[in-house]
């Protein structure tokens, strides 16, 4: 099991906007400059993977396939907790093509004695990874998104499997599709979200569960800039050019933003934690008392 922080990425050698599975997808837009928006991609990919060894993560780096364009957002291929990895199945036909080949990555990173363990879900549970399914350090729980993507039932596969409490959310609209778009959990113990991507009754179960002071709301603009997809590390927070609301907000709580543009990704509804999977966390202590 790794000790160390440690994210995987995957290039995006092939990646395009070429369908659209999400409100967010813009293959037209792909479309008028192919090879400038590919371009862009590479250079934007690049400034992740700085941005991300700036805050003190290990980056591991795995090839996509052709064919798979959305393999470049890993958050999705799998739920990683003390070294167990439990593989998405796709809802979509248009990424189901994505389990196999990430079914070698992560065989090959349990080789390399990266990850102790590589499990399948249940035929017929749709589970879109990380994505879907967050970890939070400081509570020893998940919150899992269902609805759009992810079924109702894969909660309590994921329970089974990592013998952890799991908190369903029900996600209310398609434009946030995996919980990842609308919820971020920070390490201060607060948790940042969109309230409206969310039913009446995930809203109460958040409220129940968060004190108002750990409750960091974001207005439409966050979401559309793709700033609740974000990445931290201790006060460190990887995320696309931000708001002036969040860059304040984030800022007075102490937390330094390292903001990098992701516009190719934004334009297949990804952002920063979508191109990314961390496969160090651990169930261990966390800061369930500063969260309390």
């Amino acid at each position: 099991m790794i000790r160390t922080p440690t994210i995987l990425l995957v290039e995006p050698t092939f990646y395009d906007v070429s369908y659209s599975i999400n409100p967010w997808m813009d293959p037209a837009a792909w479309a008028r400059d192919p090879r400038g928006m590919h371009r862009n991609a590479m250079q934007s990919f690049e400034a992740l993977r700085a941005a991300l060894g700036r805050t003190g993560l290990t980056v591991e780096v795995a090839a996509g396939a052709p064919g798979l364009p959305d393999m470049v957002f890993p958050a999705n291929a799998a739920v990683v907790l003390d070294g167990r990895a439990l593989l998405a199945r796709f809802r979509y036909p248009q990424r189901r093509g994505e389990e196999a080949p990430f079914a070698q990555i992560f065989g090959a990173l349990r080789e390399r004695g990266l990850l102790d363990e590589v499990a399948l879900l249940p035929e017929g549970c749709f589970q879109e990874g990380a994505g879907d399914c967050i970890w939070d350090a400081g509570r020893g729980h998940f919150w899992a998104g269902f609805g759009p993507r992810s079924s109702h039932e894969a909660a309590t596969a994921v329970s089974d499997f990592f013998g952890k409490e799991v908190v369903a959310l029900e996600l209310a609209t398609e434009q946030s599709y995996h919980l990842d778009v609308c919820f971020c959990p920070l390490s201060g113990g607060e948790i940042l979200y969109y309230p409206p991507a969310f039913s009446e009754a995930a809203l109460r179960e958040l409220r129940a569960r968060l004190p108002a002071r750990l409750r960091i709301e974001a207005s439409a603009d966050d979401l559309s800039h793709f700033s609740v997809n974000a990445v931290n590390l201790d006060d460190q927070v990887v995320m696309t050019r931000t708001t002036p609301h969040l860059r304040t907000e984030l800022g007075r709580r102490g937390y330094q933003l390292h903001e990098v543009d992701l516009t190719p990704f934004m334009l297949s509804g990804g952002g920063a934690y979508c191109m990314t999977l961390r496969l160090d966390r651990s169930s261990g202590p966390g800061i369930a008392a500063a969260a309390a």
